[in-house]
């Protein structure tokens, strides 16, 4: 028998936890609106073409995509706390690469590193639910998934701020100054999660589905340069199918996959991930829409003849209300679970934009808009790491989590491509200058109401939903695992797991649940500590599982197990952390 060892946390996890981890998600948004203020002056800036030029907003895209689910699973694999540490510590010294260069190729190996940032989302929620009691875990998944909105909405105007009376330089050195905050505040805030996963990290796993990636979202974010129906994008999508269904089958035979396909393919979470494929599609639409609308001369007609800084602050309350939603989101999920709340969320997104096509002609409009849309991408976003984290193993959280973010990502990228390629089609060209027109701003609004009532449709066939956490198991469920841990004695069911349940000081814990899980996920096992704290688990068969075990006012453990399969108890006893004094975490 062998079991992982795992990095305790040596303090009990502060209120500030949520707060910190919070930020850096801000910090990661703000990292990814940087150059949107300068997006149109950026070939003059770096002395290159303008198809050139975007490869500094699609390197980061394409960075953030493949780090995502790798940084998930490394996460899972040596220690969440010290995955987020890396990833804000890449983007830091990307960023300082891009603020001491105006060379096109260093610029885009910077915004290639400040793309591994795009981690942290996941790590972060992952961390959320290592050591976060039940009741609070919904609002602080919430805080952490909407804050890529909330950092979005307050860098807009910060950075057009900052564009317009400084170099625009001094944009990255506020981005370096930001995660190097984030750094010092994790290190000094977040204790590091004792959940492991079993097994070792899948290079060959990691090296395809980075290709893989690459392969499908370079013609996505630059179709519309190539063409979509040039040799060159559909030599890519083809060659990305066969890259990615060659590595779908790879992972199936792999014992520690990078991405566990059997657990994908649950309903639960994969029409979450299809779902999230259309949030991101939604929340993209209305932040490349809006600031144009507003920034463009009131001499077209349609115009609002907005500034750059004052569209960003038009804006802005998109990312607030996101924020705003969190506490919203708990209650509504309290009640009614995670699924509900997805479907509120997504018919407020269809009203605000279906709004939004009459409510064209005034800025205050724009305002109305991106309230509405926040908090409905608010809801929506906030639902999504809750319906992951209640389908998959605790061990699985981090890699599951980045697989959603990804697919976040990967709507965001078609968002973008089909908005750009319809405002491109249907702009009118004067002085050689290429316009928007009030056609295309409608008609992006009217693919993203489609986006999102393909998203309620897919958010329908989830599973029934269930109720927030419960503080306690409820009677039947415990008499059920108390009868069970009477039926299976050591010396009845011999083959398996036994040991006691102990706390910090040594002292048995009782009521104790344990569960036991095999490596695809599945519980293979449960029961009740007795009053000494004591336990007994049969296994199935000989090989890798994980054991977990929680019970009130002590935090969660979850330990990598192998057992060697003789008609043998193997013996191991579970020592539970204490949780944070005034707070209970439940069974």
């Amino acid at each position: 028998m062998t079991q992982t060892t795992t990095d305790r946390p040596t303090r009990a996890a502060s209120g500030a936890v949520v707060p910190v981890l919070a930020f850096a998600g801000i910090v990661v948004a703000v990292m990814q609106t940087l150059l949107v203020p300068v997006i149109k002056d950026l070939p003059q800036l770096l002395h290159s073409a303008p198809s050139d030029a975007t490869w500094v907003l699609t390197s980061t895209l394409l960075s953030g995509a493949v780090a995502t689910p790798i940084m998930g699973r490394l996460g899972d694999l040596y220690g969440k706390r010290r995955m987020l540490i890396a990833s804000l510590a890449v983007m830091v010294a990307g960023a300082l690469v891009s603020a001491l260069t105006s060379d096109l190729l260093t610029m885009i190996v910077g915004r290639t590193l400040q793309g591994f940032a795009m981690g942290a989302i996941p790590l972060g929620i992952g961390l959320m639910r290592d050591m976060l009691p039940r009741e609070r875990l919904g609002s602080a998944m919430a805080l952490m998934s909407s804050s890529i909105g909330v950092g979005g909405g307050l860098a807009l105007p910060l950075a057009a701020l900052v564009a317009q009376h400084a170099d625009w330089h001094a944009l990255f050195y506020g981005a370096a100054g930001l995660g190097a905050v984030a750094i010092a505040l994790t290190l000094f805030v977040v204790p590091e999660s004792t959940t492991r996963a079993p097994g070792s990290f899948d290079l060959p796993g990691a090296l395809g589905l980075s290709a893989g990636l690459v392969l499908f979202l370079l013609p996505i974010t630059k179709g519309s340069d190539w063409g979509w129906t040039s040799a060159t994008t559909l030599g890519l999508f083809g060659a990305a199918a066969l890259v990615l269904l060659l590595w779908g089958v790879m992972e199936l035979k792999v014992k520690a996959p990078l991405v566990d396909l059997r657990t994908t393919a649950r309903p639960a979470v994969l029409f979450t991930n299809l779902a999230s494929i259309m949030v991101g599609v939604s929340f993209y639409v209305v932040s490349l829409v809006l600031p144009q609308l507003l920034q463009l001369p009131k001499a077209t007609g349609y115009g609002l003849g907005q500034s750059m800084v004052t569209a960003g602050l038009l804006v802005a309350p998109l990312g607030l209300t996101m924020m705003l939603t969190a506490p919203v989101y708990a209650r509504l999920s309290a009640r009614y679970g995670p699924k509900v709340t997805l479907i509120i969320g997504l018919m407020v997104i269809a009203v605000g934009y279906g709004a939004g096509l009459g409510l064209m002609s005034a800025a205050w409009q724009s305002l109305v808009i991106s309230v509405v849309l926040g908090a409905g991408i608010g809801l929506a976003y906030s639902s999504l790491p809750a319906l992951i984290v209640g389908a998959v193993p605790a061990s699985e959280t981090g890699a599951a989590n980045g697989l959603n973010t990804l697919m976040r990502s990967i709507g965001t990228s078609v968002s973008s491509a089909v908005i750009g390629m319809v405002l491109a089609n249907t702009a009118h060209t004067v002085g050689g200058v290429a316009i928007p027109t009030m056609h295309g701003f409608r008609v992006s609004f009217l693919i993203a109401t489609a986006a999102v009532a393909v998203g309620l449709v897919l958010a329908l066939f989830l599973p029934r939903p269930d109720r927030a956490p419960r503080l306690r198991a409820t009677s039947e469920e415990e008499a059920n695992l108390a009868n069970a841990a009477r039926a299976t004695g050591a010396e009845e069911a011999p083959h398996g797991f036994r040991g006691r349940v102990l706390a910090a000081d040594g002292s048995p814990v009782a009521r104790a649940k344990v569960t036991l899980i095999d490596r695809r996920g599945r519980q293979a096992g449960a029961t009740l500590s007795g009053e000494d704290g004591s336990y007994t688990l049969a296994v199935p068969a000989e090989g890798a599982y994980v054991l977990a075990a929680k019970a009130l006012g002590h935090a969660p453990l979850a330990s990598s197990v192998t057992h060697p399969g003789q008609e043998q108890a193997v013996e191991l006893d579970l020592s539970l952390p204490l949780s944070r004094p005034g707070e209970t975490v439940g069974a």
